[in-house]
């Protein structure tokens, strides 16, 4: 997908209130296989897109940076990624394609965007290089994300 919109998340009164020290949202089996793309993240931004200035007024909270594998190119079954190992003692390195987790620092951006407010959106924008400057592509692929607040 080119543009990700959760659901509103519920926040809990300790977020709410500012009681936290630090906060992360945590992307689940990122697919790394394409293109190299950065995902731009704002939060309460329903209208982020590319060109959105990273700014936190603009409800920019961070990004994470996928350095992709640009396709496949090796004989078939080369790039099937195993679903688990077969044998639990198997010190052999995952896969090249297992899906990574990416974790970005929302922090500062969720204190903003959550004082006072009883639910929070999150927005991905999956953004390339362009010729005439950042362009959305569709690129972002993950299974699950996971707001996460610290005392």
């Amino acid at each position: 997908m080119e543009r990700f919109e959760s659901a509103p998340l519920p926040l809990s009164p300790a977020v709410r209130e500012g009681r936290f020290s630090a906060a992360d949202l945590i992307f689940y089996d990122v697919d790394h296989s394409g293109r190299s793309y950065e995902a731009l993240v704002f939060l309460n931004s329903p209208d982020a897109s590319a060109s959105a200035p990273r700014e936190p007024e603009a409800g920019f909270a961070g990004s994470f940076v996928i350095f992709g594998h640009g396709g496949c190119f090796g004989d078939e079954g080369h790039c099937h990624v195993p679903t688990h190992h077969k044998d639990p003692f198997d010190s052999r390195p995952l896969h090249a394609l297992t899906p990574q987790t990416k974790i970005v620092d929302v922090g500062e951006a969720l204190g903003r965007a959550a004082a006072g407010a009883e639910r929070l959106v999150v927005t991905a924008v999956a953004m390339v290089p362009g010729t005439e400057g950042p362009e959305t592509m569709d690129l972002l692929s993950f299974s699950s994300m996971r707001l996460v607040a610290y005392d």
